[in-house]
């Protein structure tokens, strides 16, 4: 096999679509017949994604895998940056923990060696693949960054890949912003952008078409394609930002009301999509006592500072707030991995893993005891849930940092073949795992909906529909969506010149 034609997305600025434009191509390619591979050489996000083998990996190139039809690797995002606070990030490299480092530190004594692990990987994957589709992150035009980054033309580089540059017509400004990129991009980077394409338009195309013209004869550069805005597209979100599209407002016209507290440091929050793609079900994130209300379900979801989100629901009184809503108005709460350790007594950390603050008193639903540890735990799981007489099986994965002690016989939520895991009160109102991906068990999913159903003296709902199925339909509609809307051949055959004309530097 020859080596991979590339072709890498590169955006105006971060949300400008890149992650849903490389799904959509991933998806492309692979019904086109084309062995295709996601690359993305650095990703800063706080929802990853767990490979078969445990390495943890950006979540976007997981789903762009499951997009392209392959199993993902750490070759496909081989260096993932998680946020912890204090300016400061954990480093996962390859799928594990190297340190922790401050901004500064990375760009000065990282630089060097995250290049070459990036080469290696993509080299790797060049050599496997037919097609390779590259995000970059953010800008390309962040000239205050440019001389040591590592994610954006400097890849392009590596991968000897033509660009195209993807603009953001939601939030105005899309022509000055792709004129003012290509601007600042220095002479040898702007040669690799082969075309633009404006993302999310809604309206009448027509009234756009004087200002393609414009911009094409303004700037010589083609435009590929206007990818209309899709409505409900059931795609993984990756960055936090997209959580302020949804309402804090309780909705009185849905059976059921779903609290998720938005806390500073979530992680993981794709945990709660399938939950939104129920009929009965209206959820939202919340801050604050002022908008958490009276929910039927509280969820505290992941965290990558669990101590710090401890003492947020501590500072802002939702954690006295919600222990009322358990106590005095019985309300069922579900905590998911850092959610879940926030259940208990006591979080601890005594080697300052994720906070300088090395002692917080949990919500003390649960008599038990977290210790944050120098070991990360990354691993896919499946098991038996035990939900009051119901079993059923369920996957997820699991990734956290703390060791977790119940202090007392509480009844397990799941049980493995070598242990046993999470916690459920026999009223089934206090349930707590470190599973992430719980409720994308459509079983499981089920029988928790039709438990707040029955407390509020509903009829249960019987076969809910497959999320996985959604998902799959999901990848199908971004795809015909966006191929209906670019010009793919023209995209093509430049993606092909380019590779020809550039293979002598290719290894």
């Amino acid at each position: 096999m020859e080596r991979a034609i590339p072709l890498m997305i590169q955006g105006t600025h971060s949300d400008a679509g890149k992650s849903a434009i490389v799904t959509a191509l991933c998806r492309i390619f692979k019904q086109d017949g084309y062995k295709t591979a996601p690359f993305k050489s650095q990703n800063m996000a706080l929802n990853s994604y767990i490979t078969v083998d445990g390495k943890e990996i950006g979540r976007a190139q997981g789903v762009q895998a499951e997009a392209a039809g392959i199993v993902a690797t750490t070759d496909m995002n081989p260096i993932l940056i998680k946020p912890t606070g204090e300016y400061q990030s954990q480093i996962v490299v390859h799928g594990k923990p190297y340190r922790n480092m401050k901004a500064g530190e990375y760009r000065q004594d990282f630089f060097e060696e995250g290049y070459k692990l990036i080469s290696e990987s993509y080299n790797r994957l060049a050599e496997g693949f037919e097609r390779i589709i590259i995000e970059g992150a953010g800008s390309p035009a962040e000239v205050n960054l440019n001389d040591r980054e590592l994610v954006n033309m400097r890849v392009a580089q590596i991968a000897n890949a033509p660009v195209i540059l993807v603009g953001d017509i939601e939030k105005g400004g899309v022509f000055a912003s792709l004129v003012g990129t290509l601007q600042l991009l220095a002479p040898e980077d702007k040669k690799r952008v082969i075309g633009v394409i404006i993302n999310k338009f809604r309206g009448d195309i027509s009234l756009l078409k004087p200002g393609l013209d414009w911009f094409e004869e303004y700037t010589g550069v083609p435009v590929l394609g206007v990818v209309p805005y899709i409505h409900n597209l059931l795609i993984e979100a990756e960055d936090s930002v997209v959580l302020s599209k949804y309402s804090s407002a309780q909705n009185s016209t849905k059976d059921i009301d779903i609290a998720v507290i938005r806390l500073p440091f979530i992680s993981n929050f794709t945990d709660i999509d399938p939950l939104f793609e129920e009929t009965d079900c209206h959820v939202r994130f919340v801050k604050n006592i002022e908008e958490l209300g009276e929910p039927d379900l509280i969820i505290l979801p992941g965290s990558k500072n669990t101590i710090e989100d401890m003492l947020f629901l501590h500072n802002t009184g939702l954690a006295n707030r919600i222990l009322d809503l358990v106590y005095k108005k019985d309300k069922m709460i579900f905590g998911i991995c850092g959610g879940y350790q926030m259940l208990g007594d006591q979080i601890t950390d005594p080697y300052e893993v994720e906070s300088s603050l090395k002692e917080i008193h949990g919500l003390g639903l649960v008599p038990m005891k977290t210790t944050m540890t120098l070991n990360k735990t990354t691993v896919l799981s499946k098991g038996i849930a035990h939900f009051g007489d119901v079993r059923i099986s369920v996957e997820g994965y699991e990734i956290h940092m703390g060791e977790t002690y119940l202090e007392e016989d509480w009844n397990h939520l799941i049980h493995l073949t070598d242990r046993s895991e999470g916690i459920i009160t026999l009223d089934k109102k206090i349930i707590g795992t470190y599973f992430h991906g719980i409720f994308h068990n459509d079983p499981f999913r089920e029988v928790v909906l039709n438990e707040l159903r029955m407390t509020k003296g509903l009829e249960p709902i019987e076969n809910r529909a497959s999320f996985a199925r959604k998902k799959e339909e999901g990848f199908d509609l971004l795809a015909e969506v966006v191929r209906e809307n670019i010009q793919l051949d023209r995209i093509k055959k430049l993606m092909e010149e380019y590779y020809a004309n550039h293979i002598h530097l290719s290894k």
